[in-house]
């Protein structure tokens, strides 16, 4: 059962690397490109079913216009670019594979000018760009399968444990891999951002003041970092520091 284990482990890392844009660093997918894509078309259109898009013209063309200067940053031809503001107070925003953004109006109120709004949406593209959302996936179906594995394995040789083995491991990987590498690709984002913002022509520095910005909404709110699938922002804001630094 062993070899199998590391047999099943040794194809996935051999069949299935990549390169995330930027960074370079590698990366497991056992999601194809064309296959992320729809999901992210039929995402998309679930959402906005149930949405509320804005009127307001003015906010719209804003969006859009920088939207159009980051894509353009980010040369993605096969990317079909759609980016829509909704009317929600949540401060958020997100980019789903294929390049459809949606930006809600609650961050208007944090991103108070065109380069920190840019901060938003190039770290958003940034996620797509990276295939964050495949990888995350592809790490839960091999983290599911070696479970099984490990549950077999335990089970055949000490049945006693196998529930054990089932709690530990479940918790383990979920503050153990699942949420750095939250946390990670977050950080990945972030770089990445400046770099499509810089190359859009935005002020990079203004990504500093917004993230303070939204230190200051949160209030000492958030979770423990270990706890949690985004950094803190403190440590943030030191790494974007540091990724501006090297690029100016």
């Amino acid at each position: 059962m062993k070899s199998i284990i590391l047999v099943f482990i040794v194809l996935v890392f051999a069949g299935c690397m990549g390169k995330a844009p930027v960074t370079d660093r590698s990366q497991v997918m056992l999601i194809s490109q064309n296959e992320e894509l729809a999901l992210g078309e039929k995402s998309y259109k679930e959402f906005l079913s149930k949405a509320k898009l804005s009127t307001n013209k003015v906010q719209i063309s804003r969006v859009r216009t920088i939207g159009n200067r980051i894509a353009k940053a980010a040369n993605r031809k096969d990317f079909k670019w759609e980016f829509n503001l909704v009317e929600d107070d949540q401060i958020n925003a997100f980019c789903l594979p294929g390049g459809k953004v949606i930006v809600y109006t609650g961050i208007m109120k944090i991103a108070q000018n065109d380069d920190q709004l840019a901060t938003v949406m190039s770290h958003e593209v940034a996620h797509a760009l990276a295939r964050h959302g495949a990888e995350r996936m592809s790490h839960q179906q091999i983290s599911g399968v070696v479970k099984q594995l490990g549950s077999i394995l335990v089970g055949s040789a000490a049945p006693e444990y196998a529930g054990a083995f089932d709690m530990a491991y479940g918790y383990g990987t979920q503050l153990g891999i699942m949420l750095p590498y939250s946390r990670s690709h977050e950080h990945e984002a972030d770089e990445i951002g400046i770099h499509l913002m810089k190359k859009a022509g935005y002020n990079v520095n203004e990504a500093i003041i917004f993230w303070k910005n939204m230190k200051k909404v949160k209030d000492g709110k958030a979770p423990p970092e270990f706890l949690s699938t985004h950094p803190s922002d403190d440590n943030r804001i030191q790494k974007i520091s540091e990724t501006i630094k090297k690029i100016n």
